[in-house]
């Protein structure tokens, strides 16, 4: 069978991670436990675990002129994925996020730069590459008006995409109406839905952590894991959400079959360098079946 095309439209980030024992009080100076730099962005993460997995990936979106930008080119080139729609911008930085990582959880920081120049007259660029896919991801860590336009895009022409609402950013109405799927967490859900979310019923696929998804009033189950850092387990999901989505496997499959990409995910430091191979997620499936 052909590789499913998947394209995803977002942000490329290096993330800074800094371990601590414990948060420092305000105005407050302490030593912390380990530093790293490790890829990121929601983006990038989510291109990855679709290419990990055996998805064709494409990714349009925009680095800095700078060490870490060049580093951050490199590192997706070599996770197969194509960057020929990845440009250079001269003028502002490559994006970075700040994550601080604590009790096995993390708080996240920010500065988009380069991000910011994926425009819609950027993306137009790429359209060939969009209409060419079977499936299309995009977040919120570029310009809302750049979603909003890739949405009536592939709305117009009957290209399925889900939209990853984080960070939730309020929207108009017909851009989750175009969606096939939205996949917010618990926090951003409530955001953007509140008691509204009957109304995208069937589109709405809600990460609720050590649960497992929510989709249509039911929880689909994950495998509970030794968690060593969550960065990234909402991109795990939503890249192999696509990847099993375009290779033609039922919802509620797909569904469960990204909560066990993320369960292996979270085992590993940082966003994606516990990112599965499909054939890691076919022998947690069957040491699950195995166990039951």
């Amino acid at each position: 069978m052909d590789k499913p095309k998947v394209t995803v439209i977002g942000s490329i980030n290096m993330d800074l991670l800094t371990s601590v024992s414990r948060l420092p009080n305000q105005g407050e100076t302490m030593v912390g436990d380990t530093f790293e730099m490790k890829p990121g962005g929601k983006g990038a993460n989510q291109a990855v675990a679709a290419s990990r997995l055996g998805a064709q990936v494409a990714m349009i979106g925009k680095v800095g002129n700078d060490a870490l930008g060049k580093d951050l080119l490199k590192h997706l080139a070599n996770e197969n994925i194509d960057t020929s729609s990845i440009e250079i911008d001269q003028e502002l930085s490559t994006g970075i996020a700040n994550i601080i990582l604590y009790e096995k959880d993390n708080r996240i920081m920010i500065i988009p730069g380069a991000n910011n120049a994926v425009t819609e007259d950027y993306v137009n660029k790429w359209r060939r590459e969009i209409l060419d896919s079977d499936i299309v991801i995009m977040q919120m860590e570029i310009p809302v008006q750049t979603i909003i336009w890739c949405a009536d895009l592939c709305g117009e022409n009957n290209i399925p995409f889900i939209l990853n609402p984080a960070p939730a950013m309020k929207l108009p109405s017909d851009v989750f109406d175009k969606a096939l799927y939205i996949t917010p967490n618990e926090e951003e859900g409530n955001c953007l839905f509140g008691d509204n979310n009957e109304t995208y019923r069937d589109k709405l696929i809600t990460t609720i952590g050590s649960k497992g998804a929510l989709y249509n009033n039911k929880v689909i189950n994950t495998y509970p894991s030794e968690v060593v850092d969550t960065t990234g387990a909402g991109d795990t999901f939503n890249g192999a959400l696509a990847f099993f989505i375009a290779s033609n496997t039922p919802i509620e499959d797909a569904i469960y079959k990204a909560n066990i990409a993320a369960s292996l995910a979270i085992e590993h430091l940082g966003a994606q360098h516990g990112m599965p191979s499909i054939q890691q997620v076919e022998e947690r499936l069957t040491e699950i079946r195995m166990g039951q």
